[in-house]
């Protein structure tokens, strides 16, 4: 063979490699590749998982933030769309406050959510949440009838059903296959019902009866509840030790407190409601004593809750400090109660 076909044969065998190395390159699989494939598949994983712990780190933390939201404004007014002219202004009140928490509600978020991870906040809404549903069982007994004899009033008696509703559903979660209502929108129909009642007062369809023993009723139980708060407050307070690591403490701390402000609030203007029977019975200056105990009670925030023992040097008791305005409070609304039966 001479040598021009041996250099021809050899360029077209060269040309015929190289074009054979660029098209089947990426389909082929060498030694040192499959050596370095797991490696490269645990670097992937990491990665991967390490993008997502970032996200958590961001996405919780920031979310928490922006969600959490202890709402104890004790200068807060009954919102005008809810006023009701010749109605109640404790009514007016405790629907202003049902729209405001069912805003941003967080004791039923699912654990996907930033706010499921909030403990003080839920807390709080559902002790705001309780103090209401009793508010609107007394207007349904007492306060919305007609010495106590006529039929109780059915928009109040819907209302007291919704506001009982578990704070903690959410459309599922609870053993149910088909969604269910969450707990806002149950507390949303309740307002709904008690503005159409607060209406009919107002145009002078319902009865809003504003005597003297309704209102001591109303005070009895409260007063009742408060000793029941109280009794949470000291079983957590008996454990002290756990100072500013009691993770208790700051829950039983805001459900109290949630309680003791919506409590405040419906007071405060039941104060307005009832102002001519107050001042007939000379209760003026006790009510108003009343409502700065539960004033106080209402803005006590922390920045830490700690479970320290009474008396204590470095670890305050702020369980302890709430109970004390509690019980202050509780006892002038018994004393109250005997200036309005008098």
């Amino acid at each position: 063979m001479s040598d021009f076909v041996r250099d021809t044969v050899d360029r077209l065998k060269s040309f015929w490699d190289g074009f054979s190395d660029r098209f089947t390159s990426p389909f082929r699989r060498d030694t040192d590749a499959t050596q370095d494939e797991p490696t490269d598949k645990l670097r992937l994983i990491g990665g991967a998982v390490a993008a997502f712990a970032a996200l958590l780190l961001v996405y919780y933390p920031v979310g928490m933030a922006l969600y959490h939201t202890i709402d104890d404004d004790v200068t807060l007014q009954p919102a005008p769309q809810y006023t009701v002219q010749g109605g109640s202004r404790a009514i007016a009140m405790a629907v202003t406050l049902i729209h405001q928490q069912a805003e941003y509600w967080a004791p039923n978020k699912p654990f996907w959510m930033p706010a499921s991870a909030l403990d003080n906040m839920p807390n709080y809404q559902s002790g705001m949440i309780y103090s209401l549903s009793r508010f609107a069982v007394e207007l349904g007994d007492y306060l919305g009838r007609v010495r106590g004899s006529s039929s109780i009033d059915p928009n109040l008696d819907l209302a007291a059903g919704l506001l009982k509703y578990d704070p903690t559903t959410w459309y599922w979660g609870q053993g149910n296959i088909l969604p269910m209502p969450t707990a806002e929108s149950r507390y949303l129909q309740a307002a709904d019902a008690l503005m159409r009642y607060n209406s009919a007062v107002g145009s002078g369809q319902s009865t809003y009866d504003r005597r003297s023993d309704n209102l001591i009723a109303f005070l009895d139980r409260v007063a009742a509840d408060l000793g029941s708060a109280s009794a949470y407050l000291d079983a957590q307070v008996s454990k002290a030790g756990g100072g500013y690591f009691d993770r208790q403490a700051d829950d039983v701390f805001y459900n109290v407190k949630g309680r003791l402000f919506g409590y405040h609030m419906i007071l405060r203007e039941l104060g307005t409601d009832f102002e001519a029977v107050i001042a007939q019975k000379q209760a003026t200056g006790i009510w108003n004593n009343m409502l700065e105990s539960l004033r106080k009670a209402s803005v006590m925030d922390p920045l830490i809750v700690a479970n320290g023992s009474p008396g204590g040097l470095f670890v305050p008791s702020h369980l302890s400090e709430l109970g004390f305005d509690l019980l202050r409070a509780r006892a002038q609304i018994r004393e109250a109660t005997d200036s309005l039966q008098k």
